[in-house]
C-alpha cells in the first residue's frame, strides 16, 4: 500500500521548548492510525502541523503526494500562499475537540457552508449532501436546529458531518470525546468506527484505548515529543516493548 501521509525527521518548537523532535511517521491508504501518550507528549501539535495549523521548523510532510504548506524548488522549501493553504485544507478534515461549529448558523447550514464558499458547490447539491451526511451520523432530524439545541454528542457528530462535506482525502481527530460526558462517548465513537470500516484514512488523537484496540491498524505511542513505540494494537497495548509506553499504560489501562 502507498503512504497516503508521510512525515519526515518533522521537529517543532514554541520559544525554547521543543515540541516535536523528529518526527518521521508514515500512514497508508485507508488505515486508521490512533496516537497516544501522556499530555505535553506533542500529539495535537502533530495533528495540527499535518493539516498546516502549525509551521513545522524543519522535515516535511505530505498528504496524498503533495507537499503540506510548502512547494520544493531545488533543495528548498517555499511556502505556499495563503490561499493555496487553505485549497489543501479542503482535503485534510480536522475534527476538534471542542466542536468549532458556527454557533449562529443552524446545523444544515454549517455543513454546506465551506463547500459552497470554498468549492463553488450550488446550493442544492452542497445541502443535499450534507442531508445524507447527517442521515450517516445519525442525526436526519436536526439538520435545522442550532448547535446550542444539541447535546455534547450530537454537536460532535455534526462536525465529523461538516468535516466530511468537503469529501476529504484524511480525517484527523484531535481527541474528538475529551469534551464529552462519558456516556456521549460511545455514540461519536461508533460513528468513527464506521468511517474506520468504510476505509477512511484517519489519524486519531485519543485517550480510548478500547477504541485503538478495536479500530486501529497502527498505534502511535508519543513521549516528549517523539514517537517511542509504533506497532499494530497487540503488540503496542498487550506487549509493550519500552518502559515509558509500559508505564503509560499501566496508568490508563
Amino acid at each position: 500500500m502507498s503512504a497516503m501521509v508521510e512525515i519526515r525527521s518533522v521537529h517543532k518548537s514554541f520559544g525554547s521548548a521543543q515540541v516535536l523532535r523528529g518526527i518521521d511517521l508514515e500512514v497508508a491508504a485507508g488505515e486508521v492510525t490512533v496516537v497516544l501518550g501522556p499530555s505535553g507528549s506533542g500529539k495535537s501539535t502533530l495533528l495540527r502541523t499535518i493539516n498546516h495549523l502549525e509551521k513545522v521548523d524543519s522535515g516535511w510532510i505530505s498528504v496524498d503526494g503533495a507537499l503540506v504548506g510548502y512547494r520544493r524548488s531545488g533543495d528548498r522549501l517555499y511556502e505556499l500562499r495563503e490561499r493555496e493553504i487553505l485549497k489543501q485544507r479542503t482535503g485534510i478534515g480536522f475534527v476538534f475537540q471542542n466542536f468549532n461549529l458556527f454557533p449562529h448558523l443552524t446545523v444544515l447550514e454549517n455543513l454546506v457552508e465551506a463547500p459552497i464558499a470554498v468549492q463553488r458547490r450550488p446550493r442544492k447539491e452542497a445541502e443535499a449532501a450534507a442531508r445524507r451526511l447527517l442521515t450517516r451520523v445519525g442525526l436526519t432530524e436536526k439538520a435545522d436546529a442550532y448547535p446550542k439545541q444539541l447535546s455534547g454528542g450530537q454537536q460532535q457528530r455534526v462536525a465529523i458531518a461538516r468535516a466530511l462535506a468537503l469529501e476529504p482525502t484524511l480525517l484527523l481527530f484531535d481527541e474528538p470525546t475529551s469534551a464529552l460526558d462519558p456516556e456521549l462517548v460511545g455514540e461519536v465513537l461508533d460513528v468513527i468506527k464506521d468511517l474506520a470500516h468504510q476505509g477512511t484514512t484517519m489519524i486519531v488523537v485519543t485517550h480510548e484505548i478500547g477504541f485503538a484496540r478495536e479500530v486501529a491498524d497502527t498505534v502511535v505511542f508519543m513521549d516528549g515529543g517523539r514517537i517511542v513505540e509504533q506497532g499494530p494494537p497487540a503488540q503496542v497495548l498487550d506487549h509493550p516493548r519500552h518502559e515509558r509506553t509500559r508505564a503509560f499504560l499501566s496508568k490508563v489501562l
